[in-house]
Formats: structure tokens, sequence, C-alpha cells
């Protein structure tokens, strides 16, 4: 289904990393991903599982405070 892979960038607006990170973890295997011609797209499924994976470590997103 179409609605299963969605952009990059909508992948950002949902989970607060920005593109280039949630490619990187295309590339690291830690989320499925697939490049559609120029756009690379993400498996929606996928990102809600690792998201979910880093709130139950304790991952916080965003940046972290200077101390």
């Amino acid at each position: 289904m179409a609605e299963d892979w969605i952009t990059t960038q909508e992948a950002s607006e949902l989970s607060g990393y920005r593109a280039d990170y949630l490619r990187t973890l295309i590339r690291q295997g830690r989320i499925k991903g697939r490049k559609y011609f120029v756009i690379w797209q993400v498996e929606r499924k996928s990102l809600f599982a690792y998201l979910r994976e880093q709130e139950q470590r304790g991952e916080k997103r965003g940046r972290k405070p200077s101390s």
C-alpha cells in the first residue's frame, strides 16, 4: 500500500528527527527505507517500531541540554 511508505520529510515531521539522520538510520538498517527515483521513503511501520524502541530505552529526541 502507498500509505505504508512516507517521505523522509513526512517521517521527520512525525519523529522529530532530521531527514539526514533518518537516511543514516536507513543505511544502518535500523529502519526500512527505499529510494524511489530521487526521493527517499521510510516504511511507516518500521519508523514507529524504532520510535517505540527508543522510548522504551528512555532515549529522548532533539538537542541535549548543555551543561
